[in-house]
């Protein structure tokens, strides 16, 4: 472990009364280094945004995250890691329950891995993805309390598979053990209590791990900026090309993170592709609920509109345990649908078969993209019924005003409800643009474009009432001409490339690994369909990954 993690002990020794003791002993498990080199390498990156002008947080110390929890899990010795690897390194959910079960792995054992590996690689300045950007000082403490509660005999076997299970949490999540920044550092010290979906987690046995980093605000603060960037926590990486390939935003923490297995699962947010983007790009299973299914209740907003939570996993089975685990009617979100959406929960395990779906292609992809050309055909060789279609071109005018306005109008709500104004200064996006400009080099590198596009934007409270109503009619046109016209189970789409026409329409939306380019980067095959169909997709898009697994791990992630 010491290998890995460069320790320096520093013993600060001062006279007092003729006599040298030591004062204190501090533990430096990371040093800041400088990444001008890595910028550098990356001037001319072929992608603008990718033309980084920093790697590393200018604000988090990374000793302060890892140093509260490395003397337990340096007591992990690589033989005993190594053991373990075969027992968790990317099994599912039931398979590492099973191992529990049989006493052949503990709750305490499993979180131990996940956090020797998160020490391993992200203490590494070669092979850090700056992902974890805090980490539960409790979560062994709580992983005891299981095993003693098992070995008691205290555990049935009704519990919810999520029961025990090490859980990231996108850091716009409230969660009480640990801040949420959303990334910028007007919210360093937001000390709050758990969101809707954190309880809902913690009800159901999961263990809240830590939390990971992600497109400040949102990824709705700069224009053109890098993606999974954020001031407090940095730029994150992507582990199947660090510095060559973009994370997807916004949950770009939460993508790199399941990728790189530094943890069973964990919970990404989406506006417009802010799950399917880093899902896609990480090649991991992400999925966009319909508006309602989760709550949003504390959750750092852009829009009450179209915000919502969701689960990222390695697999579908994982994504709909994960789903399962977090829903729940929360009456103080005003979109939150009181059903118990069953289905959910099995969707995993009862793939649809075949010979009963019906899919829709877009035509224009079938055309221009190979990949999902040879996807569709295999999808025909397996026995799916495919129908190829073009979609109606629908105007999307006035998308960007709905961010803008809620985000005026949801943001303030938010920080008076759940922030401390003893600790948090700002009240609302005027305050936050003059929050930025007093430190622009520290705290807004890439600008602040879209705060400012929020506070010029003049649209009505009824133009935007008429904007919403237009573009929720426009997004479900877009999909509805095929769905009803031939029965579809799901339109497919590639990555995000529609995320903006389900996002306005509400609809679910479900990413599976579908290959890799010639250059390694991740692509995936997404799944869309009507609201409140998240069983069905999940049904569908695990027939899809065991007929056609190819997700594999990224190189330098796999010991």
């Amino acid at each position: 472990m010491k290998k890995y993690l460069g320790l320096v002990i520093i013993l600060l020794l001062i006279a007092c009364n003729n006599q040298q003791k030591v004062e204190k002993v501090e533990l430096i498990l990371w040093i800041p280094y400088n990444d001008s080199l890595e910028v550098q390498a990356n001037r001319n990156h072929e992608i603008p945004r990718m033309q980084y002008k920093l790697i590393q947080s200018k604000v988090l110390d990374k000793n302060d995250v890892f140093r509260p929890l490395y003397n337990e899990v340096s007591k992990l010795s690589e033989t005993e890691y190594n053991a373990l690897t075969i027992l968790i390194l990317e099994q599912d959910i039931l398979t590492i329950q099973h191992h529990i079960k049989e006493n052949r792995l503990t709750y305490e054992k499993l979180v131990l891995y996940y956090l020797y590996r998160i020490y391993k690689y992200e203490l590494d300045n070669t092979t850090t993805l700056n992902t974890i950007i805090a980490l539960n000082e409790d979560v062994l403490k709580d992983a005891r309390k299981l095993d003693e509660d098992k070995r008691l005999g205290k555990l049935t076997d009704i519990q919810h598979p999520i029961f025990g299970m090490p859980i990231l949490l996108k850091d716009n999540i409230n969660s009480a053990e640990m801040k949420t920044t959303a990334g910028t550092i007007a919210l360093m010290n937001n000390e709050v209590e758990d969101s809707f979906i954190v309880q809902q987690l913690k009800n159901n046995g999961a263990l809240i791990l830590g939390k990971v980093n992600l497109s400040e605000w949102a990824y709705f603060l700069c224009s053109g900026c890098p993606v999974g960037y954020s001031a407090y926590g940095g730029q994150t990486l992507n582990p199947y090309g660090r510095r060559i390939f973009e994370t997807g935003g916004s949950s770009s923490g939460s993508g790199t993170a399941v990728a790189a297995n530094y943890a069973v699962a964990a919970v990404g947010t989406e506006t417009s592709g802010s799950i399917l983007s880093p899902s896609s790009q990480n090649s991991v299973v992400g999925l966009k609920p319909t508006i309602g299914l989760l709550s949003r209740s504390g959750i750092v907003p852009i829009s009450s509109t179209l915000d919502t939570p969701g689960p990222m996993t390695k697999n579908v089975k994982d994504n709909a345990i994960l789903l399962s685990a977090m829903l729940g009617f929360d009456k103080m979100d005003p979109a939150s649908i009181e059903d118990d959406f069953s289905g959910i929960l099995s969707a995993g395990l009862h793939p649809k078969p075949f010979s009963e779906m019906k899919l829709g292609a877009i035509a224009e992809l079938v055309k221009t993209d190979s990949m999902y050309r040879q996807t569709i055909e295999g999808l025909k060789k397996a026995g799916a019924t495919i129908i190829e279609f073009t979609p109606p071109e629908v105007s999307m005018d006035g998308f960007l005003s709905i961010l803008n306005i809620d985000m005026r109008n949801d943001l303030p709500v938010y920080l008076k409800k759940y922030s401390n104004p003893e600790f948090v200064k700002i009240e609302s996006i005027v305050d936050a643009v003059a929050f930025n400009n007093a430190d622009s080099l520290m705290r807004i590198p890439y600008g602040q474009a879209l705060f400012q596009g929020i506070l010029a934007d003049s649209t009505s409270e009824q133009e935007l009432e008429k904007i919403k109503a237009k573009l929720e009619t426009n997004g479900r046109s877009f999909f509805n001409l095929a769905l009803d016209q031939h029965k579809l189970d799901a339109v497919l789409s590639i990555n995000n490339y529609h995320a903006g026409y389900a996002a306005v329409a509400k609809f679910p939306a479900l990413t599976v690994p579908m290959g890799y380019k010639k250059t390694g980067e991740p692509v995936s095959l997404t799944f869309i369909g009507k609201q409140f169909s998240e069983a069905n997709l999940l049904r569908i898009g695990s027939a899809y990954e065991q007929k056609f697994p190819v997700r594999v791990m990224p190189k330098g992630y796999q010991n």
